[in-house]
């Protein structure tokens, strides 16, 4: 199983929205809450490149977005087999081109 890490901020929606998301789904995650160590908010700083909003998530140490991008892999059939929990689907050349752009692994 992929590592699967969200950032989160205490009173946040999204950050609730995004858990309750990967629980119905099955997926354990990580929870790393800001605002309860120096070390945490400076690696969210780091990790997420500067992102203002949580939550953020990572999968293998990728990062995914929010909560919205999260709904976007999901839409486009790409979430599952990033969770693991199905097989990569086998991808044309085009898939791969797009991808690769877009900076991600394969």
């Amino acid at each position: 199983m992929p590592k699967v890490e969200v950032y989160t901020n205490r009173g946040c929606p999204s950050c609730v929205n995004a858990k309750q998301f990967l629980d119905r789904k099955g997926v354990q995650y990580e929870e790393k809450k800001l605002g309860k160590s120096k070390s945490i908010d400076i690696e969210f700083k780091l990790r997420s490149r500067g992102a203002k909003t949580v939550p953020q998530i990572f999968i293998d140490g990728e990062h995914i977005g929010g909560f919205d991008d999260l709904l976007k892999y999901d839409s486009a059939n790409e979430l599952d087999w990033r969770l693991g929990l199905e097989e990569r689907p086998n991808t044309n050349i085009l898939q791969k081109i797009l991808r690769t752009l877009r900076g991600e692994k394969y």
